[in-house]
């Protein structure tokens, strides 16, 4: 299959082939330079990841010693606030 890189250096995949990956705005490619200069793409998935500040990681800690069958209030109130506290 031919393709054409534009001007800032992006190929357009055809939507046939986005479509059979399942790709699709935001999906990312690994890209891997092969003997003899050929390219290989392959899908991957990324995952963000959670920074927590110090007090973040002193709940976190505190919260795995609680043991498994309760969480603390404040972590539960934390998880139910999540979605509207940035804090």
């Amino acid at each position: 299959m031919l393709v054409s890189i534009d001007k800032r250096g992006s190929v357009s995949l055809p939507a046939a082939v986005r479509k059979d990956l399942n790709l699709y705005p935001g999906s990312f490619l690994d890209l891997t330079i092969l003997d003899g200069g050929r390219l290989a793409l392959s899908p991957v998935a990324v995952y963000p990841t959670v920074r927590l500040s110090d007090s973040g990681l002193a709940k976190l800690t505190e919260a795995r010693q609680g043991g498994v069958e309760q969480m603390p209030d404040w972590l539960r109130e934390e998880i139910t606030d999540a979605a509207t506290d940035p804090n």
